[in-house]
This record gives C-alpha cells, structure tokens and sequence, in this order.
C-alpha cells in the first residue's frame, strides 16, 4: 500500500481506462447499512489533483446521497481487471450537486448527455492510496449495459421525477434526501 498527496497524471488517466469503479459511504449510525454502488458508464471526471466528480444516473436507491448529506464521508475505489494488477482508493468528502444549483451549470457540460442525470456528486480528495490489486480476477469487459438508459429515456422528465419522488426520496436507514425539484 502507498499513500499519495494527490491524483498524478498517470493516475488520472488510469482511471479513465477503467470501465466501472465503486463507491462506498455510510450513516453516522453504527446500525445503519454500509452502501457499496458499482458505477459505470462515461461518467467520471477528474477535477483537479484533490477533486473529483461523477454524473450520477436515476437508480433504484440513492444511499450515497443520503449519506454525504448526513456527513459527507466518502469511498471511491478502481481495479484493475485488465493489464497490470492495480488498485486505487480515494477517500474524502462529498457533496450532492442538484441540477438547481450554480455548481451544476459550472460541471454539467463535462459530461456526456446522458438520460436520468439525477445529480452531480462531487469529492473533496483527502487521501489517496494505491495497493497491489494481486487477488483481482482478470475480467474482459465488452459494452456498457443500455438498460438504465432505456429506462430513463421510456419514463421521460415527469416519470423520472415521480420515480426519484418514490424511489430516492428516503434511505434504507430513514435519511430523508433532499431531491432536485
């Protein structure tokens, strides 16, 4: 394992090469749930060398929201599935970016123009840590799935809204969310 100030170049563009990465957050609460989301699509981007952010899509939940509104801690983590073995935290405080709000207009264009955009999440890196990745499988990836988009795209503006009203509005743990209007 190291410890780096910062996200170097070469590590910038490692994980743009990857396809998915994870995200992990949880409750103050010691009984509440840890949330562990996989996250795909070309939705990730690089701020600066201690900043980060990801276009986050419509789901089915939407614990990391709730979490980073009770107490902003925060997990990202890529692997290596292909090439050279390699795995790549980083840990810091995030916050939820609502499509209402200046921070959103600034990031927005970034991203490609995906359907179901629900929020922007945005960390602030303070630690990064590399280790060995030696136990991660080799795994090929071939497309990204077209499901969500689909969905998105089905429901439309209003059902997406209704949808999140229903869907996103509350965690598994009671967190009340705070949804774009």
């Amino acid at each position: 394992m190291k410890v780096h100030d910062s996200i170097s170049p070469d590590m910038v563009h490692w994980m743009h090469k990857q396809a998915m990465f994870f995200v992990a957050s949880a409750p103050l609460s010691a009984e509440g749930h840890v949330n562990l989301s996989p996250r795909g699509y070309d939705c990730f981007r690089v701020l600066s060398p201690n900043a980060v952010a990801w276009l986050d899509l419509t789901g089915s939940g939407n614990e990391t929201a709730a979490h980073l509104q009770e107490n902003g801690r925060i997990t990202l983590m890529f692997c290596a599935f292909e090439g050279e073995p390699q795995i790549l935290r980083l840990y810091g405080k995030g916050e939820t970016l609502l499509p209402e709000s200046p921070e959103w207009q600034q990031l927005i264009d970034q991203f490609p123009p995906l359907p179901g955009p629900r929020q922007i999440i945005r960390v602030n890196v303070e630690r990064v840590q590399t280790s060995c990745g030696y136990s991660v499988p080799f795994m090929e990836y071939r497309a990204d799935r077209d499901r969500l988009l689909d969905l998105s795209i089905k429901k439309g503006e209003a059902g997406l809204k209704e949808y999140r009203k229903q869907k996103n509005s509350r965690s598994i743990d009671g967190l009340d969310i705070k949804l774009k209007d």
